[in-house]
Order: structure tokens, then sequence, then C-alpha cells
């Protein structure tokens, strides 16, 4: 077999690339639009086709999608473009209006919808390989039934999504549960070296024009997110601002929120303008230790000259801190001190979120209230997740978020004495 070069995005080399005597069934990836995704499995499916074909192997490539009413609904065009980038193997293939072979018929492509047609792909035998394309709305039923029917030996199935719904089928099977024999990757544009400067500017535009969740959906591979259970929907906007803006504020304000365990340690500077607050720095570690805990603050531009405010359930390590030369001192807690923080944060005309903030940009977008699982409905209850950012923004603002005539005021101003 000759050898060619064949030029994929680096982060699904190791999903195409198999050790010696290594076995694998799924091979997927999941992410945003302009990944290369598609078109790299369109590919692919051709290259293996190929493979197959000149090693004297005969069968199908089904390339499937939940819905397919006509072949303009089909990878086939995909599948087409991919082939004719590499002149070596669109001299290998027939392409045809309406098919797709190899030269010396062993492989052929069959294009079919997966809901109404699985029953009539059972009886299409050796199946090689099944492609999977825009699989976010695959039903349980339909891989139940495909799976099965995918059984040649050392057959496999591919995958290709954006994810849509938290908890659809195909992210449980490929996503929230991967298999042991499975290589499947989150791959967006950044992952792309060939990203075109076309996309570039839409998703510059959608950056713009688009609430952050929306935006995250279509470009970073996230869940399309039910807004009313985000606790800073419409709140928040992730924009640059002048490094400078700052100097216009009164005063600068930081806050600590200390890892436990596998929760990351953050340090968050902000400041409030015209009734806005504005988050500019973040420091966001995992396992950060101790020792290096002073260097980690001191990535925050200014974080030894202004007081910090840190989680007041480490005591010890405030303490520690102090001694490095950071004004750091505990953030007041009561009884409802994070929804009395939540409502002063909603207070804001606008969160502005420098995009260098990524950490901080994720959470606002994740940081939800819980759902009740059965009818959906959004609680009163702020979950304890993707919150590490938020914490120290409010510990941030200790002294201005208070209780009304609660306990949270007498604290606070049983402090300022």
């Amino acid at each position: 077999m000759t050898k060619a070069r064949i030029e994929i995005p680096p982060k699904l080399i190791p999903v195409f690339t198999d050790v010696r005597g290594e076995t694998v069934r799924y091979r997927g990836a999941h992410g945003g639009r302009g990944s290369g995704k598609t078109r790299t499995f369109a590919l692919m499916t051709a290259v293996k086709a190929y493979m197959f074909a000149e090693s004297g192997r005969s069968g199908v490539i089904l390339c499937g999608r939940e819905y397919m009413n006509s072949l303009e609904d089909s990878s086939m065009q995909e599948v087409k473009e991919a082939i004719s980038t590499l002149p070596w193997l669109a001299d290998y293939f027939e392409i045809g209006e309406k098919f797709i072979r190899t030269k010396n018929k062993r492989v052929s492509y069959i294009f079919s919808g997966l809901r109404h047609n699985l029953d009539s792909i059972k009886s299409k035998a050796r199946i090689l390989i099944a492609w999977v394309d825009e699989a976010e709305s695959v039903s349980e039923t339909a891989w139940k039934k495909l799976t099965p029917t995918v059984r040649e030996h050392d057959s496999e199935i591919w995958i290709t999504w954006n994810p849509e719904l938290d908890g659809s089928a195909t992210d449980k099977r490929f996503r929230k549960h991967i298999p042991d024999n499975a290589k499947i990757v989150e791959l967006n544009y950044h992952d792309n070296p060939w990203f075109p400067d076309v996309l570039e500017k839409e998703r510059l535009n959608d950056l713009e024009r688009l609430d952050y969740a929306s935006y995250c959906w279509v470009w970073e591979g996230s869940y399309l997110e039910n807004s009313d259970k985000q606790v800073l929907a419409g709140k928040y906007e992730v924009r640059e601002f002048a490094d400078e803006l700052h100097k216009r504020a009164d005063r600068l304000f930081f806050g600590a929120d200390f890892g436990f365990a596998k929760d990351p340690s953050t340090l968050l500077r902000c400041f409030m303008l015209d009734e806005c607050l504005y988050i500019d720095y973040e420091a966001y570690g995992a396992s950060v230790e101790l020792d290096d805990m002073p260097e980690f603050y001191d990535s925050v531009p200014e974080s030894r000259r202004w007081p910090i405010k840190g989680d007041n359930s480490r005591p010890e390590t405030i303490s520690y801190m102090a001694r490095q030369g950071f004004n750091i001192d505990a953030a007041a807690k009561w009884q409802g001190s994070v929804e009395d923080g939540i409502t002063y944060l909603r207070g804001f005309k606008k969160i502005y979120i420098h995009p260098r903030c990524a950490h901080t940009a994720q959470e606002a977008r994740l940081y939800s209230y819980k759902t009740d699982r059965i009818t959906g409905e959004v609680l009163p209850v702020i979950q304890d997740a993707n919150n590490h950012c938020w914490d120290a923004v409010r510990y941030a603002l200790d002294g201005y978020i208070t209780s009304e005539g609660g306990i949270g005021t007498w604290i606070n101003l049983g402090r300022q004495r």
C-alpha cells in the first residue's frame, strides 16, 4: 500500500492512530462550529475505504444521520469534497451524482436516515464503518438498533456531533460514559489549524451579537443552556475593555477562594464603574500547593497593593498569605450570604468579564439553580458547582454585600468599628 501524507487537525491524530494490537470500536469528536471534525471524518472514511479495498475486503461505508429525506440532507457532498482534496484518493474512486465507490467495486457508500430506515439498514450486508454525523439528535432507540447492525469483524462506529442538550442519548453514550474501546475528543475552532478567515469574522460577530451562552454553544461545543436556570442570565457580557479602565474607578477589589481536594484556587480582580462591575484579571489553578500560592497571587496585577478578601473557612491559609506580604482578611459569611451576594451582583446594570478571564466566563454560563429532575422546573436552590470564581467575586465585595436588616448587616457593622 502506498504511503501518503494526510493532514488532519492535530487533536484528531490520536483518534485515528492505533498502536499494534489495539482494537477500537468507536471513534468520535464533539464540539462547536468550524472545528473541521465533519470534513476530517468524511476524509477518513474514504481513506479507510481505500485501505479496505486494497487489502481485499469488501463491504459498505454507511453514512447516517437521524433524519435524511434526500441525498441533499446527507454527508455525501462532504465526502465528495474531502476525496477531491487528495489527487491520489480521487483517482481511486468512482464518483457519480448519486454514488461513491472504489473503482475495483469492493467498497461503496450508503447514505441513510436512521429514524425511518433502520430496519432496511439491517439488511445491508457487511457494514465496515458506520459514520453518524450530526449525532446529537440520534435517539437511544436508534443507537440500540444501529450498534448490533454494525457487526463485521473489526467494524467501527464513528460519531461526530455538536452537543446541545446535557443528557441526550448520544452524550450519555459517548461523552458522559465513554466506552473503553473508544477514542473520542472535544474539537473546537481553535483546534483547527485551517480555521478560515471568513468563519473567524463570523465568530467575532457572534461574540458581540449573541449572549455568551449561545456563543459557547455555537463555537465552543458547550451545551445549549436553559437561561431560566442560569444564576447570572442576562446580566453578564464577555467583552474586551481597556486595561487602563480601572483607573477611572475609586478602587480595586480582590477576592480569593481556596481549593479543597480537586477544587481550584482562585483570585479575582474587579472594579465598579458607572453602576457596572468589571472583572479584569483572574488566577485559576487546581491543586495549587500552599508554597506556590504567593507566586499564584502575584500573577494578578497589584494583588500586593490592595486588600484581598478570602474564604473564612481557611484561616490557616489566610494567615500564611498574610505572612507572605499580602493584605488579606476573611470575608464575612452568614445564613443566606450566597443568595444575598447573588442579589447584589444582579443589581449591577451589567457585569463585564474580560475574555482573558476564561474560567470566570465559563462559570458565569454554568452557574445555575437546581431543576426538578421530573418536571424540569427551576428551583430556588443554587447548585454548589461552577462557582469558584463567583465565590471569589462575592468575597471581594465583602462589606458591600449585606443582608438587609439581617445578621449580615450586623456582622459588617461590627467589623467596621
